[in-house]
């Protein structure tokens, strides 16, 4: 069964834009594939952090709704914290 999760597209980009989205609780990510453009993107964290502990979320493509358009994607880089392994951005290509 595949993954969901739900993105809002996001115009303030940056080191500081980021801060502000992992204290209100969302993670960046970028979505970005061949033919296509690259999207910005903030998920919540919690959802991420259901799914990252779901092996399916790994080995099987996922679906990210962005703005009412389903886009299949795999995640290629995740960084984490590394003190706390808290998830601090991730990459997701299109499968």
């Amino acid at each position: 069964m595949a993954v969901t999760l739900d993105a809002v597209i996001r115009a303030d980009l940056g080191r500081g834009a980021s801060r502000r989205l992992r204290r209100a609780g969302q993670i960046p990510a970028i979505i970005i594939g061949s033919k296509a453009e690259t999207l910005s993107i903030t998920l919540d964290e919690k959802k991420l952090i259901l799914a990252s502990l779901k092996d399916e979320f790994y080995t099987e493509p996922s679906v990210i709704n962005v703005n009412g358009e389903a886009i299949s994607v795999k995640p290629t880089d995740m960084q984490r914290h590394p003190v706390t392994s808290r998830i601090l951005h991730v990459d997701f290509t299109r499968v």
